[in-house]
């Protein structure tokens, strides 16, 4: 969907009222969102049709799916939290799932970024070379 530069600029200016120490914060969304309803500004749907999509894209950024094969002992989880912390920022919400199709080894994906060490993958690599 095509938005007009007034309503990315609307957007992007609600977007950033709702950050709070880098991280957005649920209930200024709420509130922004509840008062562009209330004035209802010119275009305001399109405004708030963007700001979805910038939330959306935010809450992308800030969440990681760590998957192995077996339960990950809790010193490892640690390990990676805290990496995926260091790297991605605090606000990071991380889930740990099991997914046995991997084979062995561990797949992360966090935000747009992908880290497949997993043996499933090298198997693939491996099945595309030939």
């Amino acid at each position: 969907m095509k938005f007009s530069k007034q309503a990315q600029r609307g957007a992007r200016e609600l977007y950033r009222c709702c950050l709070v120490n880098g991280a957005l914060d649920e209930n200024r969304v709420r509130r922004a969102v509840a008062l562009v309803l209330a004035r209802k500004p010119h275009g305001y749907i399109e405004i708030l049709s963007r700001l979805l999509q910038l939330v959306k894209l935010d809450f992308k950024r800030r969440t990681a799916c760590v998957e192995s094969t077996a339960p990950l002992p809790p010193d490892l989880k640690e390990k990676v939290t805290k990496q995926l912390k260091r790297i991605y920022g605090a606000a990071m919400n991380i889930s740990f799932v099991q997914n046995p199709a991997l084979i062995g080894g561990l797949r992360i994906q966090a935000g747009s970024d992908l880290y497949d060490g997993s043996v499933r993958a090298r198997l693939n690599a491996l099945a595309q070379q030939f």
